[in-house]
């Protein structure tokens, strides 16, 4: 796979951070950079999988059979409630 060089400007305190990170875990700024970004990119994926599942179950309504049966059981449940409230 190619890689690409490229430049990126940091404040000094956020550069701080990564630089000791880098330390600890004994791996260079670059690795610890595009570890992050692949995690990021991920993560990225997974919410926008997240949220469509999501929106599919909203938009998940009953079909014509099932709204029947939900009338019919919203009607049984009332029946089986009424004068004990």
């Amino acid at each position: 796979m190619e890689n690409i060089k490229t430049a990126i400007s940091l404040q000094k305190p956020l550069f701080n951070q990564v630089d000791a990170l880098a330390r600890e875990l004994k791996v260079s700024s670059d690795r610890l950079f595009v570890l992050a970004v692949e995690e990021f990119i991920q993560r990225h994926k997974n919410n926008k999988k997240l949220l469509e599942d999501i929106n599919n179950a909203y938009n998940d309504f009953p079909d014509q059979h099932e709204q029947v049966v939900l009338n019919k059981m919203r009607h049984k449940q009332r029946q089986l409630v009424e004068g004990q409230w």
